[in-house]
């Protein structure tokens, strides 16, 4: 079992940068891919970025392309989300998750086998 455990949620004001967290612990040798989605109340499950375990492969989706910057600490473990140019849109509750399976495009949440508890974000107008 992977546990991954998410920080850094909270309320910024609109144009403001959150930097969100996620540490990855048991069995992280079976991690190939960590992945950062949203979901807001009534809506689907939206894929944000992804990066490789060995950071050398990354994805963004375009909603956040420019805006938003996912990065690794191999010695710590851990897979941060910086958020900048905030908007009132980005209000959700945030996860992160493993692909175990290695997937060659981890766009989809199905191809995630873990999750995190989820972190809110609200951005205020």
């Amino acid at each position: 079992q992977v546990q991954l455990i998410e920080s850094g949620g909270g309320l910024v004001q609109a144009g403001g940068s959150l930097r969100l967290s996620c540490a990855a612990s048991k069995r992280t040798s079976r991690i190939y891919n960590m992945g950062w989605f949203r979901q807001a109340p009534g809506k689907e499950r939206e894929f944000l970025a992804s990066i490789s375990w060995s950071g050398s492969s990354i994805f963004y989706a375009d909603s956040v392309k420019g805006r938003f910057t996912i990065s690794r600490d191999g010695a710590k473990n851990t897979v941060d989300l910086e958020m900048n140019s905030l908007k009132p849109d980005d209000t959700s509750t945030y996860f992160c998750a493993a692909d175990t399976t290695n997937y060659n495009a981890p766009l989809r949440s199905y191809q995630y086998a873990y999750w995190g508890q989820g972190t809110q974000v609200t951005v205020s107008s």
